[in-house]
């Protein structure tokens, strides 16, 4: 039988010479292929990867036929019979492939396909190296699905090697989430002559709504490991918004906790403020009455008793980790006792522009310490103008007005002033004019 199978081998490798060297591309392609089905047919994988090689490295061969060979071969590789040659195969065409820009998504599906071999072995760090060698962002006949598809993959392997997130912030950014939503039937045009002619993804890449939502949870994992609650909001913010979501109101009520939770837990800013308030106005928020009332206690300019909301909103709290998207981050329950009491020090300085510490620390049912501590915090920040007169234990809010500012003031004020006294003049005259009124002297 093997003596056969070379026999076959080497009449077709005569007839591939002879084609080759006459320039006849379509013979060549088809000589190639032939002696790749043969190998596969008598399940000679060794004899396989053998002939691959020679093959591709035969003087002045050509591109169509090495091509041709790659992808044929590609399709045997979920038909090996183990692991091992399934990871040789994958190996020879990875070398053989490697250098050659012709075959270069061919190159970046095998690189996938071994990483997640090496992924299932239990060997993380060898496939996040074998992935982030491939810049898939510089193939121009790789269908846009497929190259989001695999900088994702790229991304997803990052933290799990070493904890690589910056790393995976990186090639997050080579993905603009604006891509998202393209119509790509819309944007399918008739190639022009020259232009490079784009390949059809395979069946297994996900649809463009899929990889949002594939990218937003992956940007969720990432800026969980920084505590940044106000990026998290929004990127579950891109997730409500994706229409697959909207339809299923399982998938969309979970997604809207985690908006409120995330957006209640994020430092007060001009952004957090502007999603707070565009978030209570979604009309979904009424099928979660406990959160719209949670939203409404932050816009509101009323002081909040921790405990009080504590105990109501406790259970919720410990149900969001049975909820889509699992828990909430480990600390997110002192950083909620923390946002309460900044909200209280903004509610009591908009009321008050001197007020005592003992006085505050009992609005903030909190002991003197932690006052000034909370307080010392905020100025630091810049979230907060105040100054504590220790001594005297008195907080001041009220901010400090330089002799510039005072002088700019002034110099406005004597501006209205006489633009008024220009505007009363010129309707004395106009009405002396209009009634010839004789002015006595």
């Amino acid at each position: 039988m093997e003596e056969s199978l070379d026999a076959k081998i080497d009449a077709l490798l005569n007839v591939e010479k002879h084609m080759r060297l006459a320039g006849d591309v379509v013979g060549t392609k088809k000589a190639v292929v032939e002696i790749v089905e043969l190998c596969y047919q008598a399940g000679a994988w060794k004899t396989l990867n053998d002939q691959i090689v020679l093959i591709a490295k035969r003087r002045g061969q050509l591109k169509q036929a090495v091509t041709a060979m790659v992808q044929q071969a590609m399709h045997y590789i979920d038909q090996t019979p183990d692991i091992d040659t399934r990871v040789e195969l994958i190996k020879t065409l990875n070398n053989v492939s490697a250098g050659k820009i012709y075959v270069e998504i061919e190159r970046a599906r095998l690189v996938k396909k071994l990483a997640k071999i090496k992924e299932e072995q239990g060997l993380i760090a060898e496939a996040a190296e074998l992935m982030q060698e491939i810049a898939v962002e510089t193939f121009g006949a790789m269908a846009k699905t497929e190259k989001i598809a695999f900088i994702l993959e790229q991304v997803r392997f990052m933290p799990r090697s070493c904890g690589l997130y910056v790393r995976a912030q990186i090639l997050s950014r080579k993905i603009s989430p604006r891509v998202f939503d393209v119509n790509l039937s819309k944007e399918k045009k008739k190639p022009k002559e020259g232009d490079n002619v784009v390949q059809e993804p395979p069946a297994d890449i996900p649809s463009l709504p899929e990889l949002k939502r594939t990218y937003y949870e992956l940007m969720i994992r990432y800026h969980s490991h920084n505590n940044d609650y106000l990026e998290i909001s929004r990127c579950y913010k891109a997730i409500y918004e994706i229409g697959s979501v909207q339809e299923n109101q399982s998938q969309w009520i979970p997604v809207l906790r985690k908006i409120c939770w995330y957006l209640v837990l994020a430092p007060h800013d001009p952004m957090q403020a502007s999603l707070l308030n565009a978030t209570l106005e979604d009309k979904n928020l009424s099928e979660i009455p406990q959160f719209r009332l949670l939203l409404k206690q932050l816009v509101t300019m009323e002081v909040i008793q921790w405990t009080s909301l504590w105990n109501v909103y406790k259970d919720e709290y410990d149900m969001e980790k049975d909820m889509l998207g699992g828990p909430l981050v480990p600390k997110a329950a002192e950083d909620l006792k923390l946002r309460i009491i900044e909200h209280n020090i903004l509610v009591v300085s908009k009321y008050y522009s001197r007020i005592t510490l003992k006085r505050l620390s009992d609005l903030l049912c909190l002991s003197l310490q932690e006052t000034e501590k909370h307080l010392a915090d905020m100025v630091v920040s810049k979230s907060l103008v105040a100054k504590i007169d220790r001594p005297m234990g008195i907080v001041s809010f009220e901010t400090t007005i330089n002799c510039n500012e005072t002088l700019n003031s002034w110099a406005s004020n004597l501006e209205k002033l006489l633009d008024l006294v220009e505007k009363t003049c010129h309707q004395i005259h106009k009405e002396t004019m209009v009634h010839k009124a004789v002015l006595k002297l």
